[in-house]
């Protein structure tokens, strides 16, 4: 039987025009504002993954089944609702963090916030870093 492909691949559509359509202005802020973040933070230039998430760096994974695919190391969407981080490993090692972090609620690797000033630009650095650093040395 053949594998389905995923929905959310890397494609070549332009990132800066992308964040250019959000329609709420401190959400486009931030969106850039993230984007220079995790630039700065992974050193991957940020590339579109689908059609509404930004992604840095990527990985190629191959689970027990045999279902294998490409994905970001980490990423972000501007939502309507509220800005999403993709911070790949989850949210475990930083229990105690997220207690002094700000307004936001978590996923099993979704970080949702409804803007940057809601929460400790310094964390969310920290927490980037932290997802990246542990992605590359697992994937390389």
């Amino acid at each position: 039987m053949a594998q389905k492909e995923n929905k959310t691949q890397q494609n070549d559509a332009d990132v800066g025009a992308f964040l250019a359509t959000v329609e709420n202005n401190t959400r486009r802020e931030d969106a850039f504002k993230i984007l220079q973040m995790m630039e700065d933070v992974s050193g991957f230039k940020a590339k579109m993954w689908g059609k509404s998430i930004i992604g840095f760096g990527s990985y190629h994974y191959k689970y027990d089944s045999g279902r294998e695919g490409d994905s970001m190391k980490v990423g972000f969407s501007p939502r309507k609702g509220n800005l999403v981080l993709y911070i790949t490993t989850g949210f475990d090692k930083y229990r105690d963090k997220l207690k002094q972090f700000g307004k936001h609620k978590t996923g099993k690797s979704c970080l949702y916030i409804n803007k940057l000033s809601d929460v400790d630009q310094d964390i969310l650095r920290d927490m980037i870093k932290t997802d990246v650093d542990h992605m590359n040395e697992k994937y390389g």
